[in-house]
């Protein structure tokens, strides 16, 4: 096990309802990320979320985490990284699928929030980072459980921001 993170280093996220498609990241519109175990018994742990800002004027920006109802599939040319922490990682057997574009886009669950990350992209932070036995987790590949994305609520008026999440897969 190694722990990973995953970044999309600027973006304007587009406010998505929930049970909803999550529009694929265009170049700088989007959702952060969509992760999806590529087995019915794979385990991800999510450790931190972080949100820097970098509009350049006011925008109240309602970003969520969250399980979803609909599963992405057939991961595109995404637009974010994905690399491990430690240097000396050898390439995981059975990595886990994350990336925001998708042939069938994700649709995050209206009652399975996990995470409200709301703040004001104009040069806001926020960075969650788990306490030790409150981690996230993801298990399998199925709807509500094997999947959680990172996307914006469409209230507000979502402003330019830098994201990472920092993952391990089991």
């Amino acid at each position: 096990m190694a722990k990973r993170i995953y970044g999309v280093p600027d973006i304007t996220p587009t406010g998505t309802g929930d049970a909803t498609n999550l529009a694929n990241n265009t170049g700088v519109i989007g959702y952060v990320g969509a992760f999806l175990g590529t087995s019915a018994i794979q385990k991800a742990t999510f450790y931190e979320f972080y949100l820097g800002g970098l509009a350049g004027a006011s925008s109240p920006t309602l970003m969520l985490v969250g399980r979803d109802s609909t599963l992405a599939a057939t991961l595109g040319a995404t637009i974010s990284t994905d690399s491990p922490m430690d240097g000396s990682t050898v390439a995981l057997g059975t990595p886990l699928l994350v990336g925001n574009v998708w042939t069938t886009l994700p649709q995050r669950s209206a009652t399975l929030h996990l995470l409200n990350l709301s703040f004001n992209a104009f040069g806001g932070i926020i960075r969650w980072m788990a306490a030790p036995g409150e981690e996230i987790t993801i298990i399998g590949n199925a709807v509500n459980t094997g999947e959680i994305s990172f996307s914006a609520l469409n209230i507000g008026t979502q402003g330019l921001l830098g994201s990472h999440v920092v993952y391990e897969v089991a």
